[in-house]
């Protein structure tokens, strides 16, 4: 089991209980039950490269970020490393495992300082017996997560053009949560869409270097933001 994930004081549980009014799975129920699920929840401070867990570990909890991003990866025994996909504020991860009982299917790993809170497999489980409507909620969030998976095998698999898969990768990061008004950037790094998308550092740098003569993208020291969705879009919709 990971060594230096270590259970830090950090802000009031009332952060964890903004994050878990505004998630779809629990926004519905009652205040008490709220607090009750919020009482079960361990505040935990992490350091960027903090590892939460590893694949096929046991599935010990829930996770809940409050601040920060969680890298979601997995490596070959060769030590290819595929980013599987970023988890960042009012996200939950790890949710699979808790709910099946099986090993942990992939790596965590605090890709940011984070704050973050976990509630012990059994007392969640508890919980959720306790609120049957949580188990639909629980049924859409996994459909969700395998339509996600489709869309990111035929990524790799019926979409071999690099620029395609770019940029359906920047659309989806930058989207993600993103408010009217506010600019299309995302914190990562070349070598880290590369490993999302399966192509080299080399051949991410020299896709983006097009774009930004383009005026598609600009980059910035450890974050890419886009200048111009409708141009990406349609690469990413299979367009010339």
């Amino acid at each position: 089991m990971p060594t230096n994930l270590t259970n830090v004081p950090c802000s009031s549980s009332s952060k964890l209980l903004s994050v878990l009014r505004q998630h779809p799975i629990f926004r519905d129920l009652a205040p008490e039950a709220l607090d009750q699920l919020c009482r079960y929840a361990k505040p935990t401070v992490l350091k960027r490269g903090a590892t939460i867990f590893v694949k096929d570990d046991p599935a010990n909890g829930l996770y809940a970020v409050i601040s920060g991003r969680v890298k979601i990866s997995n490596s070959s025994p060769d030590g290819r490393n595929v980013i599987l996909g970023f988890v960042g504020p009012g996200d939950l991860f790890g949710e699979m495992a808790v709910l099946d009982g099986q090993p942990r299917s992939a790596d965590a790993t605090a890709n940011t300082n984070c704050e973050i809170f976990v509630i012990d497999r059994r007392d969640f489980l508890s919980f959720v017996r306790s609120q049957p409507t949580l188990a639909t909620k629980f049924i859409e969030l996994m459909c969700a997560r395998l339509r996600w998976t489709s869309d990111r095998v035929e990524q790799f698999i019926l979409r071999k053009d690099l620029p395609g898969r770019l940029a359906n990768a920047l659309l989806g990061l930058t989207e993600n949560r993103r408010l009217d008004g506010e600019r299309r950037i995302i914190a990562i790094t070349q070598q880290e869409i590369g490993e999302m998308v399966g192509m080299s550092r080399e051949s991410i740098n020299k896709q983006l270097r097009e774009w930004t003569l383009r005026k598609w993208v600009h980059l910035e020291h450890g974050a890419i933001e886009v200048l111009d969705a409708s141009a990406l879009r349609e690469l990413a919709e299979g367009s010339d």
